[in-house]
């Protein structure tokens, strides 16, 4: 129950403060100053006497119980063009008499559980500035540092333990994001969060083990989301693998383990994703959330000898053209970032397992005598004559994220190497 109503309250709260917030599971009794909401009336019974929560009515009377809540407004200590509002530090949602959830809420997640393990419910002061026309919100979009479209917001990135979900999950960090790091490889993760949590000084990063290929490992993935911090402004499906192989001789376990990965796991991670957006949404309609795929290059054009990896690619291109115009009903933009080779990284470079040591043992590139030659190759194929870097993803992960008017795209990052047709 705690990990459906948190989504309903964060977007609850992010609709009153426009602007990110944790929302923290708590336990106990509800403090003082708590604002209290019954959800009774949101409550179905079934043929056999059970009791369901409809979620749509439960976000109504969230909405309407927060909304008649005495909120101080005063404009002491603000230009005559500004108010100062007063919001809840704490919720608890009860059902008649009994507790279902209590919720502490805070602009970032540090703050939040200082607020829980101190028990501290005073009131949270937001100053709310004048409406902006249209031409002054571009202006100061314009102006702006991109990196800050995702300040204080929430971020998952499957796959973040290494290769390009680790510079993912480091630039969205010192970018003021909150990370979840999911990855298999929970040793990796858990160095990767304390690496970055120690550069950032704050908790930016927080590791959690994940399956992308199967569904009860994502379900509980994103039932941790929704009880460490309430829910999700960004999800970055980037776990992904490559096998490459002829078609001739290439074995079926090989194949199907990159399409599980690559193909199902997005749309398992989308699934379970879309599922929190959208209660998020019945509390904060005008919230806009992202899930952006991290494809490739090799989505947008045939790969030689790796048929396994560039079809499970190129299919996930039509999941993110169907997922979006489904999931635009929820204010959920759904986005492919089509990076160029990332040389740097251990798909490419590991000694034993990496692509360039795969391809030279399977004579893909005539006359290689060694994995440089290899490496070589592949850069002199870019006319910008590099492979990809984090930060090239980077950047147009904050174009995505602050475009509000692009759902369903693949956009190139390559160099030049793969052009828009």
């Amino acid at each position: 129950m705690v990990s459906l109503l948190a989504p309903l309250v964060r977007g609850l709260c992010i609709n009153a403060a426009n602007a990110p917030r944790i929302v923290l599971a708590g336990t106990g009794a509800a403090p003082k100053n708590a604002l209290a909401i019954d959800l009774e009336s949101a409550f179905t019974t079934d043929e056999s006497g059970g009791k369901t929560l409809n979620e749509t009515a439960a976000s109504k009377a969230l909405s309407e119980a927060y909304a008649a809540w005495e909120f101080e407004i005063s404009p002491s200590g603000a230009s005559p063009s500004e108010v100062v509002k007063k919001q809840p530090s704490s919720i608890v949602v009860k059902r008649g008499s009994e507790t279902l959830a209590l919720f502490w809420i805070d602009r970032d997640i540090d703050a939040a559980r200082k607020r829980r393990d101190a028990e501290d419910d005073s009131f949270i002061e937001e100053i709310l500035p004048p409406a902006l026309d249209t031409e002054t919100v571009a202006s100061a979009l314009t102006s702006s540092d991109r990196s800050n479209v995702v300040k204080n917001k929430i971020a998952l990135v499957t796959g973040g333990a290494q290769g390009i979900g680790e510079q993912i999950c480091t630039g969205l960090a010192a970018s003021g994001a909150l990370v979840f790091i999911a990855d298999l490889n929970m040793e990796g993760a858990e160095d990767l969060a304390k690496k970055i949590n120690s550069a950032q000084k704050r908790t930016a990063a927080i590791a959690v083990k994940a399956d992308v290929t199967s569904e009860e490992s994502a379900e509980e993935l994103f039932s941790v989301i929704a009880k460490e911090a309430g829910g999700l402004d960004l999800c970055i499906s980037n776990a992904g693998v490559l096998h490459s192989g002829s078609v001739m001789n290439q074995e079926l376990k090989s194949f199907k383990f990159t399409t599980d990965v690559n193909y199902v796991g997005y749309f398992i991670i989308t699934k379970f994703c879309s599922c929190l957006f959208r209660l998020q949404h019945l509390s904060a309609p005008r919230w806009k959330t992202d899930i952006i795929q991290i494809n490739s290059k090799s989505g947008l054009q045939g790969s030689n000898k790796n048929g396994a990896y560039a079809g499970s690619k190129f299919g996930s291109l039509g999941l993110t053209a169907s997922f979006a115009l489904e999931l635009v009903e929820y204010n959920i933009k759904v986005n492919s970032i089509c990076p160029g080779n990332f040389f740097d990284g251990p798909l490419w470079s590991d000694p034993e397992k990496g692509l360039f040591v795969q391809y030279l043992r399977e004579g893909k590139v005539t006359g290689a005598r060694n994995a440089e030659d290899v490496r070589a190759f592949y850069e002199s194929k870019v006319p910008m004559k590099r492979g990809c870097q984090g930060a090239d993803v980077m950047r147009a992960i904050y174009y995505i994220v602050e475009q509000e008017y692009e759902t369903g795209q693949a956009l190139p990052v390559t160099g030049g190497q793969v052009m828009l047709h």
